[in-house]
């Protein structure tokens, strides 16, 4: 996806609507949450790791089953199971010697709902 920069983002007025830019710095979120939001979009910014969310978005797996399913090495699920948990995206569980690992909440199947609603709207 590619942006072009074009004049119609331009604004040329010398006004500048002090009553609506102060509501909006009042509403805004502080900047350190913004910049945390910002890095969790970027895990979310990796193919592997959204295919391993959709994966775990229909069933509790574990490291071979998701290997499996998405036709990659044990190793480089692991490394991105690893991504996800610390972003407390994934969670898990031991059962015996197996490692399950499961959406952390249902605000991740939200967000990943939200973002295939956004993409099939026109």
């Amino acid at each position: 996806m590619t942006f072009e920069v074009t004049n119609e983002y331009k604004c040329d007025c010398a006004i500048i609507h002090e009553d609506v830019v102060e509501k909006v710095r009042a509403d805004q979120h502080p900047e350190e949450r913004l910049i945390d939001l910002a890095d969790f979009f970027k895990v979310l910014g990796d193919s592997t790791r959204i295919r391993i969310l959709s994966a775990l978005a229909h069933s509790e797996l574990c490291v071979c089953d998701i290997a499996h399913v998405l036709n990659m090495t044990q190793s480089s699920i692991s490394h991105q199971l690893r991504i996800l948990k610390q972003a407390r995206l994934v969670r898990n569980r031991r059962e015996g010697k197996v490692v399950y690992y499961r959406l952390d909440d249902e605000h991740v199947s939200a967000i990943m709902d939200a973002g295939l609603v956004h993409l099939s709207h026109e």
